[in-house]
């Protein structure tokens, strides 16, 4: 659970949780090619729609969390 790039996981899962790092990192870097090698493996526009929203959200919230210092719950860590 701490690098998903080491554990097996099925080529769609792998595709969208490397897309959720390029949304994160650097997403106006986002090329056509990924969104169709995404498509390629099965995610649904509406799918990729929905991922966006859901990384932009958990950005949003770690990194609010971090600027005020909230420390994770126990079960989290």
């Amino acid at each position: 659970m701490a690098d998903y790039t080491k554990a097996w996981l099925d080529p769609k899962s792998r595709a969208l949780l490397d897309f959720a790092v390029q949304v994160t990192r650097k997403p106006s870097a986002i090329a056509q090619e990924t969104i169709d090698k995404l498509r390629g493996v099965g995610w649904s526009d509406e799918d990729l729609l929905q991922a966006v929203h859901i990384i932009g959200f958990f950005n949003y919230f770690a990194r609010l969390a971090d600027a005020l210092g909230v420390d994770a719950e126990d079960f989290m860590k």
